[in-house]
């Protein structure tokens, strides 16, 4: 354990880059030229020192300042704690016989989430392995629920009802793809997905959503679920949860609000931002994002934990129904799954909500100050106000050529491979648009400064 504390403090001391630049084949073949067979076995501390020498230092390094792509954090130490728990003990989340205090642990913590989102004692949660599998048990309890509540019809005993092609779901256009992934796994396919446009913002046009919903039903199709969205994955926009929730409660629909990136401002000076939440019939929150957490880390929660009905099945072996302990496989669609919750625990514990809250104001705040700093610079373009902590903004200078989209996408790509920075792309208003997801509370202004003299340097060099 110590040689390895040693190698990856090492690792990331030595670390001047986000990437080490190695060529993409090249480290490939390194890593395929490891031998497996048992005549080549080596001493676990030399096996340490490899995997440092050749993955660690050849991983992106998510704790440098110019890694700013992506929707996971440098993680706190109470959780890289907890991690040595969790994976000691191997315990699994399943069954009390598996876990025991590890249950209650996360039974408490999650009862604690339910109270943050205004949620009462009626609702309930669990830990997932992410917001994709948050999104889609969500959404399988929503299918389930209408089905049954519609023609009384049991779609885990019956499958799929005859009207089930007519089921539709409905979410923006900036919605998390998963609700797509969702639809096809649950057997309706993505055309029972129907998106609503957004203002220029990414929030959910509302009156977009009435007319859409008139016409569905015009057409005898069902919408059985809108999905509402804190914190959209390019823009970080928030919808109106609370005319949303009244539109669902209005056409007696499933609720869903997938707050995986923007869940932790509910901690913060800024949880007004969140008000409809508790309205919601289902959250997804992401602890690996906003809460700082290493992954894997995520739950949902339920309004009426009576429906996670939906999800119980019955195991002679494993949760038998004359059990007076309580199992956690009742309301999950995971049986092995990792004890993420001592993370949240742990933290909290060390560092506190407060505290918590804090860090994500000042990231909020950093975020206007890097967007203030964009609009100033001569040769970038700020392409949408920020509302939590994605910067999106493209290079503007003299020598790109026509095709300004191509040159950020190739800019992108070059930075990354020389190690330069990691950062994200996507498109706005049909433009491709590079990404600062600004989850770090240990950069400075000077850190992106910094940043963008690098990015302006390595853009003019660029052909």
């Amino acid at each position: 354990m110590t040689n390895s504390v040693n190698e990856i403090v090492n690792v990331f001391e030595s670390a001047d880059k986000p990437y080490s630049a190695m060529d993409a084949t090249t480290l490939q073949r390194a890593i395929y030229d490891l031998r497996l067979e048992q005549g080549s076995v080596s001493p676990l501390s030399q096996v340490i020192s490899e995997t440092a020498e050749l993955v660690a230092r050849n991983a992106i390094i998510v704790q440098h300042p110019d890694c700013i792509a992506h929707l996971h954090t440098p993680p706190l130490i109470a959780g890289i704690t907890a991690e040595n728990f969790i994976a000691a003990q191997n315990q699994s989340m399943d069954s009390w016989d598996q876990s025991a205090s590890a249950t209650y642990v996360e039974q408490y913590i999650t009862d604690w989430l339910c109270k943050q989102f205004g949620f009462d004692e009626h609702s309930d949660g669990v830990f997932t392995s992410g917001g994709t599998q948050s999104n889609i048990m969500a959404l399988l309890m929503a299918r389930d629920w209408v089905a049954d509540v519609m023609t009384g019809h049991n779609i885990q005993k019956e499958g799929l009802p005859e009207y089930a092609p007519k089921l539709r779901i409905l979410c923006s256009t900036k919605s998390h793809f998963t609700v797509k992934k969702a639809a096809s796994i649950m057997g309706l396919g993505e055309k029972a997905v129907v998106c609503v446009p957004t203002h220029q913002d990414g929030t959910l046009i509302l009156a977009a959503l009435e007319e859409t919903l008139a016409q569905l039903k015009e057409a005898e199709l069902i919408p059985f679920v809108v999905v509402g969205t804190a914190g959209t994955t390019d823009h970080g926009a928030i919808d109106d949860l609370t005319a949303i929730s009244k539109i669902a409660e209005q056409h007696k629909i499933w609720f869903h609000v997938d707050a995986a990136y923007g869940g932790a401002v509910i901690l913060s000076q800024s949880k007004h931002r969140l008000a409809g939440i508790e309205l919601a019939d289902s959250v997804t929150v992401d602890f690996h994002k906003l809460w700082f957490q290493p992954v894997s880390c995520s739950a949902v929660m339920l309004k009426n934990k009576t429906n996670f009905k939906y999800l119980l099945h019955h195991a002679d072996y494993l949760n038998r129904e004359s059990d007076d302990l309580p199992n956690l496989v009742d309301k999950t669609i995971s049986t092995t799954r990792r004890f993420d919750a001592l993370k949240v625990l742990m933290t909290l514990r060390a560092v506190g909500s407060e505290t918590l809250g804090q860090m994500v104001d000042h990231l909020l705040a950093q975020t206007q100050q890097v967007a203030a700093m964009v609009t100033e610079h001569n040769e970038f373009e700020l392409l949408a106000p920020p509302p939590l902590s994605t910067v999106l903004f493209r290079y503007v200078g003299e020598n790109i050529g026509e095709n300004v989209d191509e040159f950020n996408r190739q800019l992108r790509v070059q930075l990354l491979k020389a190690g330069i920075a990691v950062l994200g792309e996507t498109t706005v208003d049909g433009q491709a648009a590079l990404k600062l997801t600004i989850l770090n509370p240990c950069l400075t202004l000077n850190n992106f400064s910094e940043l963008f003299e690098k990015i302006v340097k390595f853009a003019k060099a660029l052909k």
